[in-house]
């Protein structure tokens, strides 16, 4: 395969919309031997006809996405400040958030200090034994430095990108560990946590726009050993928000969403606890989770017994754990990219946007985490990951505010997901789990298509609503 620098290679591949007079669908294919990796293929008719193996039907609407992406760590956001030169910047934002790159449309920036920081810290940090209860202290200036500049650009060069924010840890003089290392946080402090969070919210949104989503604790049943975490229990999280965060945001005019649990799902019973507090669930707009732990199939239990809460996939990173290059793309493509839509998630994110050729820089935590893609801290070369191809089989053709719609799989093995855009295009993923070749045959308002897809393969299909 010949390899093309990545901007020729995604406008290579970056096809414009299908044209409306044209019975074509557009073809996009990953193999898991990279001998094409998001490689447009030759267009197939669209020709009148049913009784297809695999069903597409947009009259059955599911949930409307938000859209894909990945976190700006302060790791990823001070190699792309710091490690890139300005061409280099501006080329990879544009492949990473551009309409005709990937077009990341979802991304997650942390409350202060996460293991993947080059020190730890708050937005209020006060001499051990000290407190600020009025919050006289605080100041977003290490967000400042590299985080907001980069969110910026990016939703500059995607202005429907949506912002989630989470903090690691409260400031340590609000927590029993008198540290941003273990603990919880003090009953004295709810409140000024809460104002915390808005004062965050407020001077986020002066610098980069709106904040659409906020979770009051990254991994809640989780204290650290070596870098920023905070245990808060269930019955914790309903008061704290119920009480004081919701009341605050509310009275601070924040259209800010909160996301409850933002943590693993093999412990649905945490953000059912919460939703079930009548006072909390007032204030909770949906659930967030993560991948490290259980199945994605919590996610649907817990949107059974809550309808009316949305769903958010949040957090995942491959690493050296995590397998072949062939293995780790078709876990994150079927797993998050296809599975977690499937069972409600509105938006899908990665951790680490970027990490350098040494998984960092980071501070305690994961000292062998991936970013989505790699950049080399000496020539700011640029590695793509297969997380980076597992995303964007889906973020390149989904755009925001796109409903996922009815599509069914096959017994021999093609697993299946699909969307209506607001422009009008219907989008198809297929993955081929069998151990041979297979058809992937489907129909769609009265029309048909077939595409003989390779073992372990993966094809996008984008074509126009029928007229």
């Amino acid at each position: 395969m010949r390899i093309l620098p990545a901007l020729a290679l995604l406008a290579a591949t970056a096809a414009a919309p299908v044209p409306a007079s044209g019975p074509q669908v557009e073809v996009w294919l990953t193999l898991p031997d990279k001998s094409a990796l998001l490689a447009k293929q030759p267009s197939l008719p669209l020709r009148r006809g049913a009784g297809a193996a695999i069903t597409v039907d947009p009259g059955k609407r599911q949930q409307r996405m938000v859209g894909f992406g990945a976190a700006i760590t302060d790791a990823s956001a001070w190699l792309i400040q710091h490690r890139l030169d300005p061409r280099q910047r501006g080329a990879l934002l544009r492949e990473l958030f551009g309409s005709e790159g990937l077009g990341f449309a979802f991304t997650r920036l942390t409350i202060g200090a996460s293991d993947f920081s080059r020190s730890h810290y708050s937005y209020d940090d006060v001499a051990k034994g000290g407190a600020d209860p009025d919050l006289a202290h605080f100041s977003i200036a290490p967000a400042k430095q590299d985080v907001l500049p980069t969110a910026r650009a990016a939703r500059a060069i995607n202005p429907r990108l949506a912002v989630m924010i989470s903090p690691w840890s409260a400031p340590g003089w609000m927590k029993s560990t008198d540290s941003l290392v273990k603990g919880t946080l003090n009953e004295r402090a709810y409140a000024p946590f809460a104002r915390y969070l808005g004062k965050t919210v407020q001077a986020f949104a002066a610098e980069i726009g709106p904040i659409d989503y906020l979770s009051i604790q990254n991994e809640p049943d989780f204290e650290p050993e070596n870098y920023p975490g905070m245990r808060l229990s269930a019955a914790q999280r309903a008061r704290i928000i119920g009480d004081h965060v919701g009341p605050e945001f509310a009275r601070m005019g924040l259209g800010t969403k909160i996301l409850d649990w933002d943590h693993n799902w093999d412990k649905p019973e945490h953000p059912l606890g919460v939703l079930a507090d009548p006072a909390a669930s007032r204030h909770v707009a949906g659930v967030a989770w993560h991948c490290y732990g259980g199945d994605v199939s919590a996610q649907t239990r817990v949107r059974d017994a809550f309808p009316d809460k949305d769903v958010f996939f949040t957090e995942c990173s491959g690493g050296n754990w995590s397998g072949p290059w062939a293995d780790s793309w078709s876990w994150t493509l079927r797993t998050l990219v296809m599975g977690a839509p499937r069972n409600w998630a509105r938006g899908v994110l990665m951790w680490n946007l970027a990490l350098d050729e040494n998984h960092g820089p980071h501070l305690g935590g994961c000292g062998d985490c991936r970013g989505v893609v790699t950049i080399d801290s000496k020539t700011g070369a640029i590695t793509r990951n297969p997380e980076y191809y597992a995303l964007g089989q889906a973020s390149r053709f989904v755009r925001p505010g796109a409903w996922r719609i009815d599509a069914t799989s096959t017994p021999d093995g093609i697993e299946t997901v699909a969307y209506a855009n607001p422009d009008g295009t219907r989008v198809l993923i297929a993955f081929n789990a069998a151990a041979a070749a297979r058809d992937v045959d489907v129909t769609a308002e009265g029309r048909r298509f077939t595409y003989r897809l390779a073992s372990h393969g993966a094809a996008t299909f984008r074509w126009r609503k029928p007229r």
